[in-house]
């Protein structure tokens, strides 16, 4: 048989040619763009899903084409229209969205998709594609709801299938060809929670460590028990601003291979996983303290308010992140019951938003090299370099100023041994954030310099020499 004499192929849309679920993904657009549609939203469900998906259609537009197709799919799609294939996408996503899809890649022939009154999916989507092409057809789909289809199609194509659901089409279907992908879910999940991210939260053994209460067993574990408190309801807050960002983040040439934007994951369950993980965040710091967890909803809050519309201001969305930084040392001293010094904030003040000018930097940079203006979705500009550039460098230079009155200052010279050694620690840190600069200026930086960090041999013996001069400082007489 030649391919121009094949039944025609019938392709579903939502996780078959695309990774991810549009409905989802325009309810989550709308409520970004219109956030007073979310009451309406209950009403228009009340009315039946056909009409919910109408309204919600309506209501906002996807940008199709950055939507994350399956390659391998359109390839095959492709060689199948070019050997004379009829090609018809049928879906249960709105109508209006199918077309739009359909017109981007420009290889159907035909479009059946929900409408006001119908909601294509199971049985009915079956009567459809009868209706439409007969009964020998072709069915590319993804999941459970599809079996009816599979069972009446004179052969499958299975994309990327849950196991159960890829065994019972086996064993009742002719299956044509297989798209499968072998990522691993859980490295996905432990992505999208930034994990690595935890290391920020690291900063609430700071003052614990200033404190030098090393054997305070019981502040310790506090510290710890805030630790995962912090990091729970920031990964919380990481997989809300990603599924809040999708359409920029897939405009961006890192930050598209993201989890869900790339559609490894889907949507739907980075609601529940986020939820999990902040409910756990709260309930951990609600064992820390009752005003542990207040900052901790603090943290929450502000975040919040960064992802929604703070970041996109220019300049104070790196005071924003330098005072998240801040906020975190704060909460590890009320964690650790121990009193954080005017000193540490000052310095922890300017060291992080030279570090955070850092990140800017970075991106702007690399947009730079792209050929690109400006920023996607935030008020940057690539000329801003040459404000943006002195700026997070001078502020680097005043942490270390601020360390150094710290040396100077009386409390200090009575609680060390040998104060004077501190200014090994202040060399220390003009080095690295020196290092920190010139690695940005060649497009060596990591999105995170904090993570740069740790990835990189040069700091890590940097930090570990400044720790080293910290403790000899305070215990050693070297007089």
């Amino acid at each position: 048989m030649t391919n121009s004499a094949l039944a025609p192929l019938v392709v579903d849309l939502d996780g078959t040619l695309i990774r991810t679920d549009t409905l989802v993904e325009s309810i989550v657009l709308l409520l970004k763009r219109k956030p007073l549609c979310s009451i309406l939203m209950v009403f228009w469900l009340l009315s039946g899903r056909a009409h919910f998906k109408s309204r919600i259609a309506s209501s906002v537009e996807l940008d199709v084409q950055l939507l994350p197709y399956r390659e391998e799919l359109l390839e095959y799609l492709q060689a199948e229209k070019r050997a004379g294939r009829r090609l018809i996408l049928a879906t249960a996503a709105h109508k209006t969205i199918a077309e739009r899809v359909a017109a981007y890649l420009g290889f159907f022939d035909l479009v059946l998709g929900s409408d006001e009154s119908v909601n294509l999916k199971g049985r009915v989507k079956l009567a459809a594609i009868q209706s439409s092409v007969g009964s020998e057809f072709v069915y590319a789909g993804d999941s459970g709801a599809d079996l009816p289809i599979w069972q009446q199609a004179q052969a499958a194509i299975l994309v990327n299938p849950p196991a159960r659901v890829a065994r019972v089409v086996r064993t009742t279907s002719s299956v044509e060809r297989e798209f499968s992908e072998t990522g691993n879910r859980f490295y996905l999940w432990i992505r999208a929670m930034r994990v690595h991210q935890w290391l920020k939260n690291l900063l609430l053994f700071v003052p614990l460590l200033t404190a030098f209460s090393f054997q305070e067993y019981e502040k310790i574990a506090m510290v710890l028990c805030g630790f995962f408190a912090f990091s729970l309801a920031a990964s919380a807050t990481y997989m809300g601003n990603d599924m809040w960002d999708l359409e920029s983040d897939r405009r961006h040439p890192r930050k598209k291979s993201r989890p869900f934007a790339s559609g490894g994951l889907p949507l739907n369950q980075g609601f529940v996983v986020a939820g999990a993980s902040l409910a756990l965040g709260l309930l951990l710091a609600f064992n820390v303290s009752l005003a542990f967890l207040s900052i901790l909803v603090l943290y929450l809050v502000v975040t919040t308010c960064y992802t929604w519309c703070l970041k996109t201001y220019v300049l104070i969305d790196v005071l924003v992140l330098s005072l998240l930084y801040s906020l975190r040392i704060f909460a590890g001293s009320v964690a650790a019951d121990v009193l954080v010094s005017f000193w540490l904030l000052a310095f922890s003040v300017f060291i992080f938003f030279s570090l955070a000018l850092v990140k800017r930097c970075s991106e702007l940079l690399i947009l730079k090299q792209q050929g690109c203006s400006r920023a996607n979705g935030r008020d940057y500009q690539v000329s801003d370099l040459v404000v943006l550039w002195p700026l997070g460098v001078g502020s680097a230079l005043s942490s270390v100023v601020v360390f150094g009155l710290f040396i100077c200052a009386n409390e200090t010279q009575a609680r060390y041994a040998t104060p004077n050694g501190l200014w090994l620690v202040a060399v220390g840190i003009t080095y690295w954030l020196s290092r920190l600069w010139i690695k940005t200026s060649r497009g060596e930086m990591d999105d995170d310099p904090l993570v740069f960090a740790v990835r990189d041999f040069g700091s890590r013996v940097t930090i570990a020499a400044m720790i080293a001069a910290t403790l000899a400082a305070r215990f050693l007489n070297w007089g």
